[in-house]
C-alpha cells in the first residue's frame, strides 16, 4: 500500500519539502507520497482528523502558521515540542497522534554546520511564532544568551513566560530597541515569514533590521528559504557577514522527521540534492 505524508501550511506553494521528501523516499525504496496541503486556519482540526484517520497516513510535518495550533490537536507531545509550545511533525503510533518538534533539532545541526558556536555575545530572534519557540528553546540549550524581539511586547513577553524553565538566559524585547541589541550580536535569526517568495512582504527586511549595526563578525540565519537569497541575507552578504539560508535547517528537520516515520536513516545526501542545499 501506498503510504501518504503531508506539510499542513498556509500558504503551502512555496514549499520545497515535497521535493526534498519524494527523493528521500525513493533512495529509501519506501512507497510513499508527499503532498502540501494549503490549509486555513479554520480548516486545521478537520485536516488533521481528515488524515490521521486514513490508513495508509505515513506522518505530516506542520510549518506557518499552524504550529502552534496543531499542539493542542494531537494526543502526545513530545518533550521538545511540549516545551516549546509548537508542532511541526505529525507521527501516527498505535492509534494516536504524536506531535513533536523537529526544528530544535534542525536549527542547532544547521548552526554547526556553518560553524556557529557559544561565545561572547547574545543572539538576536525576530519574530515571536512557533518557530521563534523552537529557536529560542534551541539557543538556550546550548547556553546561548538570546532576545526575542517582536513588534508587540507582550507577544515576545508571552514566548518567554510560555517556554518557563527552558528559556534560562532568554529575554523578551520589542523593535524599538532592536537597533541596541545589535551592536552586541553575534547571532541574527529571522523566524518570521518576511522576505518569502508569496509571503506578505517578500521585499523587506523583517522589522526594518538594520545590519549594518552587528559586529563584523557576526551569524545572520534567516530561516526562510525561498528565495535563496531574501533581502537580509543580500544586505549581509554585501557587508561581509557569515550568512546562512534556511536550506540547511530544512534539511535537517526534515530528516529527522523522516526518521520518525519510517524508523530507517534519512538519506540526506539525496535531501541535499532535491532542494539544493
Amino acid at each position: 500500500m501506498t503510504r501518504r505524508a503531508y506539510l499542513l501550511a498556509h500558504p503551502a506553494g512555496h514549499s520545497l519539502s515535497p521535493r526534498m521528501h519524494a527523493a528521500a523516499f525513493r533512495a529509501l525504496g519506501v512507497d510513499a507520497t508527499y503532498e502540501a496541503l494549503d490549509v486555513p486556519p479554520g480548516d486545521l482540526a478537520a485536516t488533521v482528523d481528515r488524515i490521521a484517520a486514513d490508513p495508509g497516513f505515513l506522518g505530516a510535518n506542520v510549518t506557518t502558521p499552524h504550529k502552534r495550533a496543531v499542539a493542542g490537536l494531537v494526543d502526545d507531545l513530545t518533550p521538545a515540542a511540549a516545551a516549546v509550545g509548537a508542532v511541526n511533525t505529525l507521527v501516527p503510533l498505535e492509534g494516536r497522534l504524536r506531535g513533536d518538534n523537529t526544528d530544535v533539532a534542525g536549527f542547532t545541526r544547521a548552526l554547526e554546520e556553518a560553524g556557529f558556536g557559544p561565545g561572547p555575545g547574545h543572539a538576536v530572534v525576530l519574530g515571536t511564532g512557533g518557530a521563534a519557540r523552537a529557536v529560542a528553546y534551541a539557543l538556550a540549550r546550548l547556553a546561548v544568551p538570546a532576545v526575542v524581539v517582536g513588534r508587540r511586547a507582550e507577544a515576545a513577553a508571552a514566548l518567554v513566560a510560555a517556554l518557563g524553565p527552558a528559556a534560562r538566559g532568554v529575554e523578551p524585547a520589542t523593535a524599538d530597541v532592536l537597533g541596541g541589541l545589535l551592536t552586541g550580536a553575534a547571532l541574527l535569526v529571522n523566524t518570521t515569514t518576511v522576505g518569502m517568495s508569496g509571503g506578505p512582504a517578500p521585499s523587506d527586511v523583517p522589522l526594518g533590521v538594520d545590519v549594518g549595526r552587528l559586529p563584523a563578525n557576526a551569524f545572520v540565519h534567516d530561516l526562510v528559504y525561498n528565495p535563496r537569497v531574501t533581502p537580509l541575507l543580500a544586505a549581509a552578504r554585501a557587508r561581509g557577514l557569515t550568512a546562512l539560508d534556511g536550506l540547511s535547517m530544512l534539511v535537517w528537520q526534515g530528516a529527522e522527521s523522516l526518521r520518525q516515520w519510517t524508523g530507517a536513516e534519512p538519506p540526506v545526501g539525496a535531501m541535499r540534492a532535491a532542494v539544493g542545499a
